[in-house]
């Protein structure tokens, strides 16, 4: 009876195996076993998303809002062509030095109090606009641009921010895709609003009349937007979305160091490569919106009205690529072979655009012009969230800051280098100068490696997810085979 009391006491049913050791690491991994993380979706996401490409729109309306109608603010303001250009390229110059400070300011204080800056920074721009409308008072109006370029430091990067933040890992494509819209709708009015609303008339005091009423119009929809953010914008959900997110939530703000996060990305080589990509792509869009009233008005004399409809239309047909873009990421995870793709056809459709603007057919540049922007202006949400696919866990808010820096440097000299070029030259060759820059990007974006570390950690923890009810179970089996022999042997 010793021997099989002894074999009793080490063996219960199913031929489980423990000791009265075994028995109190099971108590205590049962008592501590924690559950995996809660994640909920919010139906107000979508009023979040909505509500900065809102004011996103607003602010790059301002943006080409002097170039598109070029020659009529020269006559004004009696200035040159070069400094109505630097009212759009103010926006790339302001960027590169404040986008550091901001993205820490991001890390710090998060989405509200970024939103509620930018969009003070922009109502208050519009309103030293609208004192601007005389032509003695270019600098006034140079301060009131300067104001709005300074709002858009606060807004350019935010897109993935708010997707990682706000949506599902099914959804953060098509998100950053709305907010890259609101971008690039802003434009379109851009584009088109300012030929209309400020016609080439010879009368000086018709036309402030008509520049003033645009900057009332555009201060006004500015304050509302300001006054909704105030009572709207929210930080986060209180639920996070997504495991991925819930994780970067466990990282305490005295344990995250800014510096670092930067030179970790320094050191991200397929990052590194995205960032001078993405560069050359949207600077050559920045010099081509900058300077396309200039190529239109050379070959098509007067037509300053078609020249914002076509501006519209490039950036009508890169909205509509952006949301197919976004969608088609959150269904397939291809981040490389699409952005490679849409990269190729960028420059196709720079080239034919290229070699039809002189035929002499409006109607021919209308569709290669849409054609330029399905891929080109399509292209910007796909950078995004390939760079946070690519850098996470890092801040969405730094990596996104880094490749809008990129863009702003190559955009101001490739604006001042094409239109340098076209000056002593034609618009075909300041044309093909961009050309060449997208072959090289092409080139380059088929070595980014497609390291997709978000996507890998959602995999990760739906996997664990997966496996914990089963493991759950046992340890519940477990902890009874426990409780019985206890009552048995004591």
């Amino acid at each position: 009876m010793g021997d099989e009391s002894k074999s009793m006491e080490g063996e219960v049913n199913d031929n489980i195996y423990f000791s009265k050791a075994a028995v109190t690491d099971a108590e205590v991994n049962l008592e501590h076993h924690n559950p995996p993380p809660e994640t909920h979706l919010y139906r107000k996401r979508w009023i979040m998303v909505l509500l900065f490409s809102s004011y996103s729109l607003c602010n790059s309306y301002q943006w080409i809002q002097y170039g598109i109608i070029n020659n009529i603010f020269m006559r004004f303001y009696g200035v040159d062509s070069f400094a109505i250009d630097w009212m759009s390229m103010i926006y790339m110059l302001t960027y590169i030095p404040l986008i550091f400070p901001v993205s820490w300011l991001l890390d710090k204080k998060g989405l509200r109090v970024i939103a509620l800056v930018a969009t003070a920074l922009n109502c208050a721009g519009t309103w030293i606009k609208v004192a601007s409308a005389r032509p003695d008072l270019f600098p006034v109006t140079i301060l009131g641009q300067f104001m709005c370029s300074v709002a858009q430091v606060f807004i350019l990067g935010m897109p993935s921010r708010i997707a990682s933040v706000w949506f599902g890992s099914n959804e953060v494509s098509t998100a950053c895709s709305i907010g890259v819209f609101g971008n690039q709708l802003g434009i379109a009015i851009g584009f088109l609003v300012p030929p209309i609303l400020v016609p080439n008339v010879d009368d000086l005091d018709k036309l402030a009349s008509h520049i003033r009423v645009m900057f009332y119009i555009t201060a006004g929809v500015a304050t509302f937007l300001f006054v909704l953010v105030v009572i709207v914008f929210q930080e986060r959900p209180e639920i996070p979305p997504t495991h991925a997110q819930a994780a970067a939530r466990q990282i305490s703000p005295e344990s995250y160091s800014y510096t670092a996060s930067i030179l970790r990305l320094l050191r991200n080589k397929a990052f590194i490569l995205l960032v001078i990509t993405y560069g050359l792509n949207v600077g050559c869009f920045y010099a081509v919106s900058t300077l396309l009233n200039r190529m239109i008005i050379e070959h098509y004399p007067g037509e300053e009205v078609n020249a914002g409809r076509i501006g519209l239309t490039i950036v009508i047909a890169g909205m509509v690529g952006s949301l197919i873009c976004g969608i088609w990421l959150d269904r397939s995870k291809t981040y490389k072979q699409t952005t490679l793709a849409v990269y190729l056809m960028s420059l196709v459709g720079m080239v034919i655009y290229a070699f039809t603007l002189n035929l002499g057919h409006l109607w021919v540049v209308f569709i290669t012009a849409g054609t330029l922007g399905f891929f080109m202006t399509g292209y910007l949400p796909l950078g995004f969230e390939f760079a946070v696919e690519l850098t996470y866990p890092e801040s969405e808010g730094t990596s996104s800051g880094l490749l809008n820096c990129s863009a702003q440097v190559f955009g101001i000299i490739f604006t001042i280098c094409q239109g340098k070029i076209m000056d002593s030259f034609n618009t075909l060759a300041g044309n093909l100068f961009l050309c060449a820059f997208l072959l090289i990007g092409t080139f380059i974006t088929a070595f980014i490696k497609s390291d997709l570390r978000r996507q890998l950690a959602n995999q990760q923890a739906l996997a664990a997810v997966s496996i914990k009810p089963n493991l759950q179970n046992s340890y519940t089996r477990f902890y009874e085979i426990c409780l019985r022999w206890k009552a048995d042997y004591g």
